[in-house]
């Protein structure tokens, strides 16, 4: 919970940076990269996280990485003061909630679609142009098929579910006649 607070304050900072020089897009896309360069690589996680390692040379292979990604001044300025202040664990989480800010800021919602069977793309057009004229958003959706619903769809937009499959009205009419 502490771990969630402090990278949701660190990315509400970038964010501010982001939108005072116009980047927010583009330090979105950088955090990304750099998140995922150390998701793929758990030798140079390890390495941030050793203390046998001291912070100058964890600044230097920092640096190193950096120099190699061509990442902006404010996101490297930001990455070095995360290993300054021994958060550069928290990243993944700073940079998720960076996606979610930054998604607020420009007016966008990523919902989850789930469908008991694959929707062609006439389908997922017409559901995407329904949530964003019902939000007034811009709609980047994800679709998904999880053939339990046996029909039907589920979405998801942030904590709201909107649940129309053919499963849960089964499950629905069953309670209720178990009721009578």
């Amino acid at each position: 919970m502490i771990t969630n607070a402090i990278s949701r304050r660190y990315a509400k900072a970038l964010v501010q940076l982001g939108t005072e020089e116009g980047a927010v897009d583009k330090f979105n896309d950088e955090l990304a990269r750099f998140n995922a360069l150390l998701k793929a690589n758990s030798e140079v996680t390890a390495i941030f996280s050793n203390p046998a390692y001291g912070i100058q040379a964890k600044k230097e292979i920092l640096s190193g990485l950096i120099g190699k990604m061509a990442l902006s001044g404010t996101v490297t300025n930001f990455l070095h003061l995360l290993l300054d202040k021994g958060r550069l664990d928290c990243l993944p989480q700073i940079t998720e909630s960076f996606g979610i800010f930054a998604d607020e800021l420009s007016g966008v919602i990523r919902p989850t679609l789930t469908a008991g069977l694959p929707l062609d793309e006439s389908q997922v057009e017409g559901i995407k142009s329904a949530l964003a004229k019902t939000t007034g958003k811009k709609v980047v959706l994800k679709v998904e098929v999880d053939q339990s619903l046996i029909g039907g769809v589920v979405t998801k937009i942030g904590d709201k579910v909107f649940d129309g499959s053919v499963r849960t009205q089964l499950d629905r009419i069953e309670d209720i006649l178990q009721k009578g």
